[in-house]
């Protein structure tokens, strides 16, 4: 979504509207009604319908509808009704507007507009198949396991058109194109990875949604093309390099009018990257509750346990290594129970985080030393769990 505050959403609409798109879930098209806009937060509640067919040119071709209400799984009846930001995509349609469905606001919330997903799911439950089945145009995949299919010679597989790939250390957009070159969809999440290539991802002509997560190695010259990807309708951009995003901003927030929708996020430079490429809690960078000045802290105590674990794993005795793993865990304990008093920042995803930060510093020294390090794990989880508050 733009940063910028708009008076009314970039493509029209209307309360009252009713919206079509075709759904490749159901094979046909889809409809919903536009019930509330709301300026502030920028978003349109969205109240799906329950109808499919060929494509309507009129509210009228629809016939009688009805709101869509849900009982698969552990619905019970509720509307299929929730907020979307209000960028209306571009392979979405107005067909007229009609009287108000239903009244009153959403409690959901959708990153993404998916009309037809939860009616094909409606549908399937009441039919008597209670599970999703596999959807052939769908594949994910590790970014170890990807490079390995890249790897070997194969016909492209054009019968996929959503592609996640996640773990991705490094990745060759040239190559991924090639292998799956029909993609209207692709989610690519990187551990700091490097993507290679990728002003390649311009040879997907069809595509419609792209989301980019912690990768680097892209430069201006990579940047996607309206004109080669003219039904490109989200780009979501987290943690990739700044002149990345400066020149895809520049680019498509001119295309925000046409519906595509724009959000990129944690623009990085180079020394960032280098400088955060061995540190696992990056990702407090920018995060909501943790100030600058509190990560700043946090990764510094990061960085003097991971030191004080090293030197005693290098230089103790297998005896005492217990001992003094304890002692360096209620240190660490003890330093963020300090940071913890002065912004309570620390909640159930932090602290698992900083036990993960732990466990990472811990497989780092079993990858130097060669050896099973489980009591020296035990005594610093000990040391940790004696005198944390988070």
């Amino acid at each position: 979504m733009s940063s910028r505050k708009e008076v009314a959403p970039p493509r029209p609409l209307t309360t009252g509207d009713v919206v079509v798109a075709h759904s490749t879930d159901l094979g046909e098209w889809t409809a919903a009604q536009i019930i509330r806009l709301d300026a502030d937060t920028q978003t349109a509640a969205v109240l799906e319908l329950d109808w499919s067919g060929p494509e309507p040119s009129t509210v009228a071709d629809l016939g009688d509808i009805a709101p869509l209400r849900l009982t698969h799984h552990s619905w019970n009846g509720t509307l299929s009704y929730c907020n979307h930001e209000w960028v209306l995509p571009r392979s979405h349609k107005v067909v007229g507007a009609m009287p108000l469905l239903h009244d009153g606001p959403p409690s959901n919330w959708a990153s993404e507009w998916r009309l037809g997903d939860q009616l094909a799911r409606q549908r399937r439950w009441d039919s008597g198949v209670y599970e999703d089945p596999p959807v052939p145009w769908k594949a994910e995949y590790s970014g170890e396991t990807v490079n390995e299919l890249l790897g070997r010679p194969a016909a492209p597989r054009s019968e996929i058109k959503q592609l996640t790939i996640s773990e991705i250390d490094s990745l060759d957009c040239g190559r991924l194109v090639q292998r799956f070159p029909a993609l209207t969809e692709l989610h690519l999440y990187g551990r700091l990875g490097l993507l290679a290539d990728a002003d390649g991802l311009n040879e997907l002509t069809g595509l419609q949604r792209i989301r980019i997560v912690d990768l680097f190695g892209m430069t201006k010259e990579d940047c996607l093309i309206p004109r080669l990807v003219p039904e490109l309708e989200s780009v979501f951009l987290q943690g990739i390099p700044a002149e990345y995003a400066s020149v895809m901003r520049t680019t498509w927030r001119p295309e925000i009018l046409a519906g595509t929708s724009v959000s990129i996020f944690h623009a990085r430079k180079p020394e960032w990257v280098e400088e955060n490429r061995n540190n696992p809690l990056r990702d407090w960078d920018g995060r909501d509750q943790i100030s600058t000045a509190t990560y700043k802290r946090a990764v510094a105590q990061y960085k003097t346990t991971r030191k004080a674990i090293l030197e005693a794993l290098a230089e103790g005795s297998a005896d005492v290594r217990p001992i003094r793993m304890e002692e360096i865990g209620r240190a660490y304990g003890e330093a963020f129970n300090r940071l913890d008093r002065r912004s309570g920042f620390i909640e159930t995803v932090e602290r698992e985080e900083l036990f993960a930060a732990l466990d990472h510093i811990m497989a780092e020294a079993e990858a130097l030393h060669g050896l099973g390090l489980g009591d020296a794990r035990d005594g610093l989880i000990s040391g940790v769990e004696s005198v944390r508050d988070w």
